[in-house]
């Protein structure tokens, strides 16, 4: 997995997620019993969890912000942390994995 391969899978979620609006984040995912906000919450939460490893700090929670629409934004944040840390490749394949697994739920 490579550091690229992890920005297309994010470049693709954000491209497919940006544009929602307010009832739309709140449907609940076609996985489980969550709302799509709160799937892609959890998924940028997963994705700081690696960053943090990958950088040798403490994982620290990312907040909950009262507007979804900042999602994608909080997504875009995370990774961009990621693939600043240099992680290696077994964290990339799991961020990738993650962020696939996140597109087919929604």
């Amino acid at each position: 997995m490579s550091a690229a391969e992890l920005d297309k899978a994010v470049r693709l979620l954000v491209r497919q997620i940006a544009h929602w609006q307010q009832p739309r984040w709140a449907a609940v995912a076609t996985a489980g019993n969550v709302s799509r906000a709160d799937l892609v919450h959890r998924l940028v939460q997963e994705v700081a969890n690696l960053a943090a490893d990958a950088e040798g700090e403490p994982r620290r929670v990312v907040p909950r912000l009262d507007n979804d629409l900042a999602l994608p934004d909080q997504l875009r944040v995370v990774t961009a942390d990621l693939l600043a840390a240099d992680p290696g490749d077994e964290a990339l394949a799991r961020a990738a994995a993650e962020v696939t697994a996140t597109r087919s739920a929604l």
